[in-house]
C-alpha cells in the first residue's frame, strides 16, 4: 500500500487535465474544495497509507480515531485518486447544485466518517461470522465509500434514469449495486 515516488503521475495529469475542461468557474465550491483537498493530501499526505488507512485493529481496538477522518482523503495511487475524484467531480456538480453547498458539505463531512464505521462494522462482522482474524487486520484508503453514498444520494434525487454498466443498461436505482459487486470481481482490492 506504500506509494512509487519518483514516477510521472499520469492519473494525477489526467484529473487535471479534465478539471482544466470542465472550467474551476462550472465547479461548485464544496466539490471543488473536495478535490483540492484530495490532490494536496495525495501530494503532500499527512502519513505514509499504513498509518492513515483504517482497520477494525487499528481503528477500533488501537482506539486511533484519526484514522475515521484521515483514510477517506488519501488514496493509494495516481490512478485511484484519478477515477475516484472524476466521479467526485460529476457527483458534485449534480448534487451541490441541488442540495446548495453548505447541506453538501454537512452531507460530505458525515459520509466522510460514517463510511468509516461501516467499514469497520462489516470486517468485524466477517470476522465473527467466518471465524477469520485476519478481516481486523484489512487496511482501506480512499474516497469510494462516500462516492457509493454520494451515487444512492443522486440517485434518489434523480429517479427513473438508466446506467450503463459494463455495456448493460440498468435502472440507475439499481446501478450502483450492480457497480458494487463488478468493481469487486473486477479488482477485489
Amino acid at each position: 500500500m506504500q506509494r512509487r515516488q519518483g514516477r510521472v503521475n499520469a492519473g494525477l495529469l489526467l484529473l487535471l487535465y479534465q478539471i482544466s475542461q470542465v472550467g474551476l468557474q462550472n465547479i461548485p465550491s464544496v466539490t471543488l474544495g473536495v478535490l483540492a483537498l484530495n490532490i494536496f493530501l495525495f501530494l503532500n499526505p499527512v502519513r505514509p497509507l499504513p498509518e492513515v488507512c483504517i482497520s477494525v485493529n487499528e481503528g477500533f481496538y488501537r482506539k486511533n480515531w484519526q484514522r475515521l477522518l484521515l483514510s477517506p482523503v488519501h488514496h493509494a495511487d495516481d490512478w485511484h485518486l484519478y477515477y475516484n475524484m472524476i466521479s467526485m467531480l460529476w457527483k458534485g456538480i449534480m448534487l451541490e447544485k441541488k442540495l446548495k453547498s453548505i447541506w453538501f458539505a454537512y452531507i460530505i463531512a458525515v459520509f466522510s466518517v460514517l463510511i468509516g464505521v461501516v467499514y469497520m462494522v462489516l470486517e468485524f462482522m466477517l470476522v465473527k461470522i467466518l471465524d477469520d482474524p485476519s478481516y481486523e487486520m484489512n487496511c482501506a484508503v480512499g474516497f469510494s465509500g462516500v462516492l457509493f453514498a454520494l451515487k444512492v444520494l443522486n440517485n434518489h434525487y434523480n429517479p427513473g434514469r438508466v446506467s450503463s454498466v459494463l455495456g448493460l443498461q440498468i435502472s440507475s436505482k439499481y446501478a450502483c449495486w450492480v457497480e458494487l459487486v463488478a468493481i469487486h470481481l473486477i479488482s477485489p482490492g
